[in-house]
């Protein structure tokens, strides 16, 4: 649009013209009085109120258009306060106002697209820490709860809600290791027992300002599993460390042994001296190999290869599973197939329910029960055996650990290796009824 044509356009092009054609029609109307003979003062008078009837009549529509323009952008603004973006405004005007409405709807368009972009930020970081394996608490400075997260929930609550709580409501609810922990505002590992099983915590306590109130950020992460793969890593290398000195050292005494005999038979032929001789390196050579195969089973614990997962048939599992060590198969099997490395979960149940069958349990005791459902797998081995005590079952799955006479303290150790190499794990605990029940839980997918 022309400059000309613009400002014509304008509020203050319009007002002018009306008061223009309403001055210029005004003065015409004294003029033409004059000529008929009318009294000058009456002739200007009858122009002046002329030209305001006049100026009023075409200044009405425009300023009934102003009023509607400017009640629509007070609307607008008040719509802005509250917090409602979602309103533009319709003014089809070629003027300050129609431009004004036009830069309110740029705005309006402009914070739509902002607050949708917070919003969809909001949820990412609602559902990325509803989701985290990590406990949150937000507190305020009346120990009030404000917000907490899923693993909150189930870790100091039995998975209720914990908003609106005071802190003290929720200590009796959770371990009190855990909440004596939180009370102090500790930070650093603590224990805690999990049934019985032994569980590792990491509490740490953070205070910040928020709208002018001091609020306090509780962050409780799961460090079990950390430490349990940091200590069997640890155990690893000492028995890598362990085999490789051995084999370096056996194998010399083994050939020297053989060759010892061999030599005392040539030189003493047919001769008692000689077969007793023979005989101690036998027993050398005996040694040797046992040692051999001792540190052989402990090397395959260090060296377990990353599970090469695939289906497997249920059904297939417990044909191969029954003729070396029987027991009662308890329940139905799933219908859908496991999911795991057929080899590394064999061996796994073999451990169990050999430990089953020389835990004292009757045969007929030993049951074997296979669940699944949409999360994962639980491979469960019972028995009516004298069970565990709590010292044992603290120390059950540790490598060299065992209360066996003969025992190397492998099964176990492996078994979790396993279950951890799958993602899962495994869980130890004495039933109610006398006995013990061992649980392997798998996923679905593997994970690291």
């Amino acid at each position: 649009m022309p400059r000309t044509a613009r400002s014509w356009a304008s509020l203050e092009g319009k007002l002018f013209a009306t008061v223009l054609i309403a001055v210029a029609l005004g003065t015409c109307i004294p003029f033409g009085l004059l000529k008929l003979g009318a009294e000058p003062v009456l002739a200007w008078s009858a122009g002046l109120l002329f030209a305001l009837v006049l100026a009023f009549a075409l200044l009405r529509p425009l300023t009934r258009n102003l009023n509607r323009a400017l009640q629509s952008l007070e609307g607008g603004l008040l719509n802005f306060r509250d917090g409602d973006f979602s309103i533009s405004l319709a003014l089809n005007r070629h003027d300050q106002l129609g431009n004004l409405a036009d830069l309110y709807n740029e705005v309006g368009e402009i914070l739509r697209r902002e607050r949708a972009h917070i919003h969809q930020r909001e949820l990412l970081l609602d559902t990325v820490i509803q989701s985290s394996p990590l406990a949150l608490l937000l507190v305020d400075q009346g120990e009030h709860i404000i917000y907490a997260n899923t693993s909150a929930r189930h870790l100091l609550h039995g998975g209720k809600a914990l908003q609106g709580h005071l802190l003290q409501q929720v200590f009796p609810h959770c371990p009190p290791e855990i909440a004596q922990a939180i009370e102090q505002q500790r930070d650093g590992l603590i224990s805690y027992l999990d049934g019985e099983s032994s569980q590792t915590l990491h509490i740490s306590n953070s205070t910040f300002v928020l709208n002018s109130q001091r609020h306090r950020l509780i962050l409780l992460r799961e460090m079990t599993r950390e430490l349990t793969r940091a200590e069997v890593q640890v155990w690893k290398k000492v028995i890598r460390l362990i085999s490789h000195e051995l084999n370096n050292s056996l194998a010399p005494i083994s050939s020297m042994a053989h060759s010892g005999k061999l030599l005392s038979e040539k030189m003493l032929p047919d001769n008692q001296h000689a077969q007793q001789l023979a005989g101690v390196f036998d027993v050398i050579a005996d040694r040797c190999r046992h040692l051999t195969e001792f540190t052989q089973g402990y090397a395959r614990f260090a060296k377990l290869p990353a599970p090469a997962c695939e289906e497997v048939s249920w059904h297939k599992l417990v044909a191969r599973l029954q003729p070396l060590h029987p027991f009662t198969l308890q329940g139905e099997l799933p219908s859908r197939p496991g999911y795991f490395d057929a080899a590394q979960i064999e061996q796994a149940l073999l451990n169990l329910l050999k430990n089953a069958a020389e835990s004292g349990s009757e045969q007929k005791d030993i049951t074997l029960r296979i669940e699944t459902d949409a999360h994962g797998q639980l491979l469960t081995v019972a028995d009516r055996g004298a069970g565990m005590s709590d010292r044992v079952l603290q120390q059950a799955l540790l490598p060299f650990y065992s209360t066996k006479p003969q025992g190397v303290g492998l099964g176990l150790a492996l078994c979790r290796e396993i279950a951890d190499a799958h993602g899962g794990r495994i869980r130890l605990h004495n039933r109610s009824d006398g006995g013990l029940q061992v649980s392997i839980w798998l996923p679905w997918a593997p994970q690291a």
